[in-house]
């Protein structure tokens, strides 16, 4: 992770913000056995590859320096110049060559004001709490990224695994139907429904493979890697944790880096009013020099003070353009946080009907369709049913599973959104000795 940014307990809000959610994001277990295999990576892997090597976050090493580079030159006091000048030379009749020259060596600077100062540095200073605002924005946002990336990774491997086990069944089905119609039980063209049913099932075996290869490559993208080195990932698709409340959730969203980025750009709007009241009232120039009198041979002390008239008037408009852009950074932040308010109520809403209908299918859709599937497979090898009736109830229970997987892969994904508006963990504990019953059983 980038060690951004310099400014009072900066560093130590963005490591326990980033440690907190990290923490968070772990929605998904994983076993000892699983973290021993080479060929198996784990969401907090995932979750650190990315800290360190997301290549959105390592600008913001550079923006920083560029930050502290402003802050440097804020601080430093008015400079010095150094002139000389050259009068009555290269001119005609007597003053031809330099003999009436007359030469001047002076030194010039300001009396600066303590409040311009103080009211520069001050600006410089904000820039900088808005960059770890913004860092810890995108910070948030690269997790909430890895951990639906590797979701849906881990759904892709619950669907291979459906699709396997869809394969097998179709198998034994045409095998089944063979032995009837040889038996003069079935036609034949029931054969060639159930061959048909197996190609097709291989076919989305094959589908199932190649997206679960996308999903992974899309997952390391997220890391600046092109491939992954890893088979599989670890973790449990039907485990979602402590359920909170919405009022509790928005509470823990007013703590959005989002907002603060918001807050933080009021800050530097008030810091840039600030300084354009300083304006108004200016700096007292002053030069000290020597003039040379080349045609006497003499000598004489220049002492010069300046100011500038009518500063305050000529500052009106800068002032009431700071003003403006005060206001208007408080009213995106009101925006803002009406925004997010929205995004996490949707996607609270949306989680509850997702684990709603995890439940639903596990404890009575799924049993009761594999309950069918048994009876309709008894009652066809007996000659009660027809093949039809047997292929639909394969069919219905395929579907009930591809959708239990669907809905634990959007219970997930929106729990990882919602902590991420939040930036707070969920208290999401899952034991993962415990795994989905329904995980790679065949049908």
């Amino acid at each position: 992770m980038p060690n951004i940014p310099d400014v009072p307990h900066g560093r130590a809000k963005i490591r326990s913000c980033l440690s907190a959610v990290a923490t968070a994001l772990l929605v998904l277990p994983f076993s000892a056995n699983a973290l021993q295999a080479p060929q198996t990576i784990s969401l907090q892997q995932a979750l650190k590859h990315t800290l360190n090597q997301n290549p959105s976050l390592k600008v913001f090493e550079f923006r920083k320096h560029a930050l502290n580079g402003k802050r440097s030159t804020a601080a430093l006091a008015p400079a010095y110049e150094l002139s000389l000048s050259a009068n009555n030379v290269a001119g005609s009749g007597d003053y031809t060559g330099t003999d009436q020259a007359e030469w001047t060596v002076s030194l010039s600077s300001s009396f600066e004001l303590e409040e311009h100062r103080q009211a520069r540095t001050a600006l410089a200073n904000t820039g900088l709490g808005r960059l770890e605002a913004q860092y810890q924005v995108e910070a948030l946002a690269a997790l909430g990224d890895v951990t639906r990336a590797y979701i849906q990774v881990l759904a892709a491997q619950e669907r291979v695994a459906l699709a396997q086990s869809a394969h097998k069944l179709a198998q034994k089905t045409l095998a089944q139907v063979k032995a009837r119609a040889k038996a003069g039980a079935a036609p034949q063209a029931d054969v060639l429904r159930a061959q048909a049913a197996v190609s097709g099932t291989q076919l989305n075996v094959s589908s199932m493979l190649q997206t679960l290869d996308y999903c992974k490559v899309a997952l390391v993208a997220l890391w600046g890697e092109t491939q992954p080195d890893f088979k599989q990932v670890s973790g449990n698709l039907y485990q979602f944790g402590e359920d909170k409340s919405f009022d509790a959730l928005y509470e823990r969203l007013l703590q959005n880096p989002a907002i603060e980025v918001f807050a933080a750009q009021e800050r530097v709007q008030a810091a840039n009013l600030r300084f354009s009241q300083t304006q108004s009232s200016s700096d007292i120039s002053w030069s000290l020099g020597i003039k040379q009198f080349q045609q006497s041979n003499s000598s004489a002390l220049m002492v010069g003070l300046s100011k500038p008239l009518f500063t305050g008037s000529r500052n009106k408009g800068a002032l009431r353009t700071a003003n403006a852009r005060l206001h208007e950074a408080t009213a995106e932040k009101d925006a803002a946080l009406l925004r997010l308010r929205t995004q996490l109520y949707l996607a609270y809403n949306n989680r509850q009907q997702a684990m709603q209908s995890v439940k639903t299918l596990t404890h009575e859709i799924v049993p009761a369709l594999t309950q069918a599937l048994n009876d309709t497979r008894k009652a066809y090898q007996g000659g009660r049913y027809r093949y039809v009736d047997y292929l639909s109830a394969r069919q219905d229970l395929i579907a009930a599973r591809a959708s239990l997987i669907n809905a634990g892969a959007s219970a997930l994904s929106y729990g990882a959104e919602i902590e991420q508006l939040s930036a707070q963990p969920l208290s999401i504990a899952i034991k993962a000795a415990q795994p989905h019953k329904f995980a790679g059983q065949e049908l």
